[in-house]
């Protein structure tokens, strides 16, 4: 059965993808892949491509979700109107990094109206956890100019997140 092989795959995605978070982030690697099996399924008119095109668009979507996840924590921080004190320093360090994901993501918007491919690549390999042959497979470049695009775009948001995060 194709499902438990999918499954697997994407709690693998989910896990990278969460792993890169803030320690004791309340969503969970499960419920970040039922939430986009969800949205994957309701996408009824997909014509997927092939593997590479599938993991792509999952990691995508996956994405957005710790993006609406982040972007909630902080519209509750702000709108509270409580005075906050923090006794842990992992809380610090949690809103530190739902800064960073947001950042990571206006970069990557940013990105994709200047260079639409490099930033399609960043999303496979980085967010899919592709490697240069199944990025090329999917967009249906070669592997070369996949590593050469890949370097550029790394440059690229390496610049901006540092203009961004760093005052």
């Amino acid at each position: 059965m194709l499902v438990p092989l999918v499954y697997e795959e994407l709690h693998r995605v989910a896990g990278a993808y969460l792993r890169r978070e803030r320690p004791g982030h309340t969503l969970q690697s499960t419920a970040l892949v039922h939430e986009a099996y969800l949205r994957l399924v309701d996408q009824r008119h997909a014509n997927w491509q092939n593997r590479a095109h599938f993991y792509g668009v999952a990691a995508q979507l996956m994405r957005r979700i710790l993006v609406d996840h982040a972007r909630m924590r902080q519209a509750g921080k702000r709108g509270s109107g409580e005075l906050m004190l923090s006794l842990n320093e992992d809380i610090v360090r949690g809103r530190e990094r739902d800064v960073e994901v947001l950042a990571l993501d206006d970069a990557l918007k940013d990105f994709a109206e200047i260079d639409p491919q490099q930033s399609r690549i960043v999303e496979l390999r980085y967010f899919a956890g592709l490697n240069i042959e199944e990025t090329a497979k999917a967009l249906g470049i070669s592997p070369a100019t996949v590593k050469r695009e890949w370097n550029t775009a790394k440059a690229w948001l390496y610049n901006q997140l540092n203009r961004k995060v760093k005052p």
